[in-house]
């Protein structure tokens, strides 16, 4: 069997290991922007503002189908990449006899297969930690203490400066459900206990909004869940346990901060020269970038678990 042509053209594998490095970028500059909300908004605010972009991001049509552009990028990169490594490995099995790579090359160049697979090893672990819990593990739903005024006989007490406690789920809606009311089915619907005789009847495959008794959905909390694995804070008010490894997690996800960033120093700028756009008016800008954006970006990501461990 006859190789395709993208496997032949020596031009079309280096367009699109471009494409999809350049698209990866793209990703990391989207997913950054999410995972700040970790650290720069606080309190309620902030559990309620990340749960929401992690359910819009699961939910949304255009999104998911930039996730599995997305996830065949990450493969397609990784695969081609170690088989470029390979080709030219065999088409100079031996080295020169005199070879100063150090004169020749930037560091980062020399072990790009190697960064990459790292990177690769890395997302594979990170993803079986979130978002792997997320789709097929058990993820508690948010919840929020709520205060209403006490009640005599079904009416409030104006005498009574004092509000009565309960915790309740925080829905897709907008709203709020005293968990003392509400059952939760197929991990995040969230059903009146009234209806559980007639919910038992209907077929587990099939729950529409809209046709079944089901109030609304809830957000998972993926907020907390990101708190407990990188910090150490043993009092988590929804019942998930704290990473006792979260020091080794978080050092783990600098290093690989650090090896991403010297992935990027190579791979930003040579993307673009790969694809054909390079002059002398502006190599030197879109070089400049490709340094900026390498350091800044993982540095970015490194900071979010480090100030988790640190304060949470």
């Amino acid at each position: 069997m006859s190789k395709s042509a993208i496997l032949k053209s020596s031009i079309a594998r280096k367009w699109w290991m471009a494409l999809t490095g350049l698209f990866l970028c793209l990703f990391l500059v989207g997913h950054l922007l999410g995972n700040l909300q970790l650290i720069f908004i606080d309190g309620v605010e902030g559990k309620r503002a990340f749960n929401e972009y992690a359910y819009f991001m699961t939910h949304n049509p255009l999104i998911k189908i930039m996730s599995y552009l997305t996830y065949f990028s990450i493969l397609f990169h990784a695969a081609f990449g170690i088989y470029l490594t390979i080709k030219n490995k065999k088409a100079r099995p031996i080295n020169y006899a005199y070879n100063k790579p150090g004169t020749n090359s930037s560091t980062p160049s020399r072990y790009m297969a190697v960064l990459g697979t790292a990177i690769l090893v890395f997302i594979v672990l990170h993803m079986s930690a979130f978002w792997g819990k997320m789709h097929f593990g058990e993820v508690p739903l948010h919840t929020e203490k709520i205060y209403f005024p006490l009640v005599s006989n079904n009416v409030e007490d104006p005498t009574n400066p004092y509000d009565a406690e309960a915790l309740a789920y925080y829905t897709t809606e907008g709203d709020y459900l005293d968990t003392a009311t509400i059952i939760v089915k197929n991990g995040d619907e969230l059903y009146y206990k009234s209806f559980e005789k007639e919910i038992q009847k209907e077929d587990p495959s099939y729950s529409k909004v809209g046709d079944n008794p089901v109030y609304a959905k809830g957000y998972k909390d993926l907020h907390s869940m990101t708190l407990a694995y990188f910090g150490h804070d043993k009092s988590n008010d929804v019942g998930i346990p704290a990473n006792k490894y979260a020091l080794i997690a978080m050092v783990l996800y600098v290093l690989a901060m650090i090896v991403m960033a010297f992935h990027l120093w190579h791979g930003f700028a040579s993307a673009f020269q790969s694809l054909g756009l390079k002059n002398k008016k502006y190599t030197p800008l879109i070089s400049g970038f490709g340094k900026v954006f390498s350091v800044l970006v993982p540095l970015a990501f490194a900071i979010i678990p480090i100030i988790i461990f640190l304060t949470k």
